[in-house]
């Protein structure tokens, strides 16, 4: 597992602090590129027809500006922490429950709106959104968001999608007569405690979750004793999204939590597998492309952040990967997202979704709550049988 215990604790230890962050000067104006830009980012985020000759929005970048574009693929927020803790990128394609500790840890630096035109195009719901807005200051621009759903197997739910995650959480025999023990997976991420507290939220009304990232202690034992007891159950905890796919077609796993990723990949390989939102509800990423606070190409980054938020850029992006664009202009008119793309990937679902974000110790809905620290040392508890 990649989780960097001690750069998270130590990133953490400001975060409750965020909202005192003192704004660095951002960039005042573009210069010439310096010929390369290097992005951290989710599998499938950054592409140039590689696996696909359809989906490609680098080529014409680098061609267009001489900017070459090197990818490092990070399979859980908590490794794009720990790399950009290490260095040597430009940019990190970074979500809530990641952002503000970079912000936190000063390893994202401000960002100058008035360099990217294309800003003014980002969904209103998005452009000051407070996983990557401090102070009224922006640490980076939208790039794609959306839920995170339920996939599960067809011939398993004999054609019915399951109605709760309730399948992935407590052992019972699904509509194929066969018990869930085994067969479900589990995300390899201390976030996923979101997870057990959003199914809590609904079934254990009583416990008074309000925010299923804002837990007291009598909460957190409780998803923690939930997610003790789903561990019998789960055959993989998963962060590798190929990893994943590939124990649905080979290693006989019927249901998990995943992306609308893994969901396409596999529906375009003609496997039997849908995906459904649960009546409890889904947690859900809002990503932000972020400037690394000693990036040794700004000019090329302030390009790419410019770049990602074109229309065609953001439409075939959602295409690819299942998620909404940050730019509403890229729901009509691509050809690859189609303009019935956003309504299926759940532009209207916006509200719906608990988006991933830090947990602090000082929250909105109670006096205090469990930080994510702790969340980051129980899980690997949890995941360990402990």
């Amino acid at each position: 597992m990649k989780y960097l215990l001690k750069s998270c604790t130590s990133a953490l230890a400001s975060l409750s602090f965020v909202t005192q962050v003192a704004a660095a000067e951002p960039l005042k104006a573009l210069g010439k590129g310096e010929g390369a830009v290097s992005i951290v980012a989710w599998a499938g985020y950054v592409e140039r027809g590689e696996t696909d000759k359809s989906y490609d929005w680098v080529t014409a970048f680098e061609k267009e500006t001489g900017c070459k574009v090197s990818v490092k693929t990070a399979a859980t927020s908590d490794e794009m922490v720990s790399l950009m803790n290490e260095g040597g990128f430009d940019l990190v394609t970074a979500s809530g429950d990641a952002s503000l500790r970079l912000i936190a840890g000063k390893r994202v630096q401000p960002i100058n709106t008035d360099l990217i035109p294309s800003f003014k195009n980002v969904d209103p719901r998005l452009q000051k959104g407070a996983w990557y807005t401090v102070n009224d200051v922006h640490y980076g621009v939208p790039y794609l968001w959306g839920p995170n759903v339920l996939m599960y197997n067809t011939d398993a739910f004999k054609g019915k999608a399951p109605t709760s995650w309730k399948v992935v959480f407590e052992e019972e025999t699904l509509p194929d007569g066969k018990s869930n023990k085994g067969r479900v997976q589990a995300y390899d991420g201390p976030i996923y405690v979101a997870d057990a507290a959003l199914y809590l939220m609904a079934h254990k009304p009583d416990l008074g979750i309000k925010d299923p990232y804002e837990l007291n202690e009598d909460q957190y034992k409780a998803a923690l004793d939930l997610l003790r007891g789903q561990r019998k159950l789960v055959s993989r905890y998963w962060h590798d999204a190929m990893i994943q796919i590939d124990d649905f077609k080979n290693e006989g796993v019927v249901a998990a939590g995943s992306w609308p990723f893994q969901v396409n990949l596999m529906q375009a390989d003609k496997q039997k597998i849908a995906s459904t939102l649960p009546e409890e509800g889904v947690t859900g990423w809002a990503d932000t492309t972020m400037l690394h606070a000693d990036s040794e190409h700004p000019n090329c980054a302030y390009m790419w952040m410019e770049h990602s938020l074109q229309a065609k850029v953001q439409g075939d992006a959602a295409a690819w990967f299942g998620a909404v664009p940050s730019v509403p202009a890229a729901c009509k008119g691509n050809e690859l997202l189609t303009d019935s793309g956003c309504a299926t990937n759940g532009y209207e679902n916006f509200a719906k979704i608990k988006f991933w974000k830090t947990p602090t110790a000082k929250c909105a809905t109670q006096h205090e709550c469990v930080p994510y620290h702790r969340w980051v040392s129980d899980y690997i508890g949890v995941i360990g049988g402990r």
